[in-house]
């Protein structure tokens, strides 16, 4: 899932992108409501989290014009706690409205409940080419059918390239995603999962190896 956030703080948003990121979410940062016009219309997102008081385009103007032609959950943040500013964010359609200072982490669980809610309280399953399934909730990863028996790290690291098919993730990018804090993990860990990941895509598809491997860049998985 691809979350963008437009918020002129950049403290704020470093710590709402590491909640986010930290849930397993795809998310890009814009400074102004303008750099997040041309970053929609250059990528499709799935949920956009809008500060009202941007320096340039009013949140709900913003609103309006990243909902124009599609239809895109939207949550509002503020520092203002006036009614009149949330009445009228609902009544532009606002699905969540979160006044500062908030937890990066409950805004996290926001956006998660918001966009199972704009999916119809569906199970968040993302099917993706080449034969793998994601069951989001579940934690599970199906390949040709079979269900895989993957390590915490093994399933992070497929769930981090599952995201963004045929991007290149950095061995740094996947550290930050799958491994966290982890201070005593290094490059090699990455590459030590990633064998030991193949192998098991292997036991199911000896034909295939869906992971690609980019020299002095990282790792993508290549749908076919």
């Amino acid at each position: 899932m691809r979350i963008l956030l437009v918020e002129d703080e950049s403290a704020i948003a470093d710590t709402v992108l590491y909640a986010l990121r930290a849930e397993g979410f795809e998310a890009v940062h814009c400074l102004t409501g303008g750099e997040a016009l041309r970053e929609a219309a250059r990528v499709a997102f799935d949920l956009a989290v809008l500060d009202i008081g941007l320096p340039d385009i009013g949140g709900f103007a913003l609103c309006r014009e990243l909902r124009r032609g599609r239809d895109l959950p939207v949550i509002f943040l503020t520092a203002q706690n006036a009614e009149a500013d949330r009445i009228l964010g609902l009544e532009i359609g606002a699905d969540d409205y979160v006044t500062k200072p908030f937890s990066p982490r409950e805004l996290a669980t926001r956006v998660r409940v918001v966009l199972r809610r704009a999916r119809g309280g569906a199970a968040e399953t993302a099917v993706v080419e080449d034969g793998f399934v994601h069951d989001l909730e579940g934690k599970r990863i199906r390949y040709r059918g079979q269900a895989l028996d993957l390590t915490r790290y093994e399933y992070g690291l497929l769930a981090a390239l599952l995201q963004r098919p045929g991007a290149v993730l950095s061995r740094a990018q996947l550290m930050d995603r799958v491994w966290g804090d982890a201070l005593d993990s290094g490059d090699r860990t990455v590459d030590t999962h990633i064998k030991t990941l193949r192998a098991k895509l292997r036991d199911v598809a000896a034909d295939r190896d869906p992971i690609r491997t980019h020299r002095g860049l990282g790792y993508s998985l290549e749908a076919s």
